[in-house]
């Protein structure tokens, strides 16, 4: 390949298309993204049809491979959002909208396959327990309450690996997305015959599975014309967003001290293991990564999102830097308001989606900034409960942050309290797209990194140690 040769990551989100190009010495060359719609048919119900993710991403390409100025392309790598369930006929064609991560039509479902196979076999054998958003559910509920496409389906694919087979006309999966869809066996690295013959379902529904940084094919001369790309460039499978934004970040095998806390409209907080060692409990995920370990996270389903929430009921318009900063009139513990963030049920420890949001410990004395600070601390805790789960398998000794959140001090100066670990703000925190890139350059036989550009480093404060330990102990006691 060529000196100034770069490698494309397509990263296909909920919201958009994001592709960009990273040159082999690290840098970004060029970015592009576009935007397709989502649907939701019904309530808890949420698709989109991949035609709209094809228009997306050929623009997002389009753009990108114009703007190397006829750079050459030594391979594309992919990402997405992670346990989609795609169901395509024997021709190829898609049977019926993609059901996504966050759809919850599937609660039946999941209790049906926790009773055939049980909750801890699940967990041992998979790193997760059932969960509404992984992709068998979707399955069992297609076979459950749409028959008749059911028996049309003669395969199932991730939203990423649907994009792969447009361009190359391959139909395969990779550990990252199959160990988040309750039908992979960590151990086997393959489908789980056991879990699967449970609820009768064919393990050859599923495509083959590859490593994450394995060759799949070539761009066709169809999918050339359509996205830019040259026909023939290799195309590398890739992984799950987050372990893609993982890989740009840096976090893996090599590191196993340095995780990942962000802080967007939910908050994750990502470490990587050697080895796959789920919680027996199965509080916290626990999904392969594109380079062979493994990565244990965290979530919880409304960060950003409880921020949003309580800008646009009682500060509506006000930007949100504004509204954060109020937090700075109270004191550490927002003068005995608890805020627990389940506005959307929770994840992290509790798996459960009927868990609702609470103030607590109101009083006549108790204004704006102790609101403000509640709702930074209610989510600052609810990841230190996701670090409690996780520190008897790993203690990181450092977190690096993305998200909207990060970008404000003060919040991560509240995370930084409750977590007990400095957190590393990145001056350009790169993301999923960029993580697909440098799996496609492993994949062509190149390590490439990002340089790690530190914008600033916030250290948990000592003085205030006691204050925020006896306001945990309150968040824990009034927790569910």
């Amino acid at each position: 390949m060529t000196a100034d040769a770069v490698a494309v990551g397509i990263d296909l989100g909920t919201s958009g298309a994001d592709a960009v190009a990273i040159g082999g010495d690290g840098t970004t060359v060029a970015r592009a993204s576009s935007d397709y719609p989502l649907s939701t048919p019904h309530p808890g119900w949420s698709e989109q049809a991949p035609a709209d993710w094809w228009v997306g991403a050929c623009d997002a390409l389009n753009a990108v491979a114009a703007a190397l100025d006829g750079r050459e392309i030594a391979a594309v790598g992919l990402t997405g959002q992670m346990h989609g369930m795609v169901p395509l006929a024997r021709d190829g064609s898609v049977v019926r909208p993609a059901i996504l991560w966050n759809d919850q039509r599937t609660a039946a479902q999941v209790e049906r396959l926790e009773a055939a196979v049980g909750r801890d076999r699940l967990v041992a054998r998979g790193g997760n327990p059932a969960i509404t958003g992984f992709q068998l559910g979707k399955v069992l509920w297609l076979r459950d309450e749409e028959p008749a496409a059911f028996e049309r389906t003669a395969c199932v694919l991730f939203p990423k690996d649907w994009l792969g087979w447009r361009l190359t006309g391959r139909r395969v999966a990779e550990p990252c997305d199959a160990s988040g869809s309750n039908a992979f066996a960590l151990d086997a690295g393959d489908w789980d015959a056991e879990v699967l013959g449970a609820v009768d379902l064919d393990p050859t529904l599923w495509p083959p599975i590859v490593a994450s940084d394995a060759v799949v094919g070539e761009v066709t001369a169809e999918a050339a014309r359509a996205t830019g790309l040259p026909a023939g460039t290799p195309v590398v499978a890739g992984g799950g967003d987050n372990a893609c934004a993982a890989t740009a970040l840096g976090l893996g095998a090599h590191d196993l001290a340095t995780g990942s806390l962000s802080l967007g409209t939910s908050g994750v907080l990502q470490v990587p293991l050697a080895h796959a060692t789920p919680d027996p409990a199965g509080r916290v995920h626990l999904f392969a990564h594109t380079d062979g370990s493994y990565l244990m996270m965290g979530v919880t389903l409304s960060a950003a999102g409880s921020l949003r929430w309580l800008r646009d009921r009682l500060f509506p318009g006000r930007p949100f830097g504004d509204v954060a900063a109020l937090a700075a009139g109270a004191p550490v513990g927002s003068g005995g308001v608890t805020f627990h963030p389940y506005l959307s049920g929770e994840r992290t420890p509790y798996m459960d989606g009927r868990l609702r949001g609470s103030w607590q410990g109101l009083s006549l004395a108790s204004d704006a900034p102790d609101l403000v600070r509640s709702v930074l601390e209610g989510v600052a805790f609810s990841l230190r409960d996701a670090l409690e789960v996780i520190r008897p398998h790993s203690r990181p000794t450092r977190l690096l942050t993305t998200g909207g959140g990060a970008r404000g001090d003060l919040w991560l100066q509240i995370c930084a309290d409750a977590l007990g670990v400095p957190l590393v703000r990145l001056a350009d925190a790169p993301g999923a797209s960029h993580g697909a890139a440098l799996v496609a350059w492993r994949g062509v036989g190149r390590r490439v990194a990002i340089a790690e550009r530190v914008d600033r480093t916030v250290a948990p404060r000592g003085q205030e140690e006691e204050a925020t330990a006896a306001a945990y102990a309150r968040y824990r006691e009034r927790a569910p």
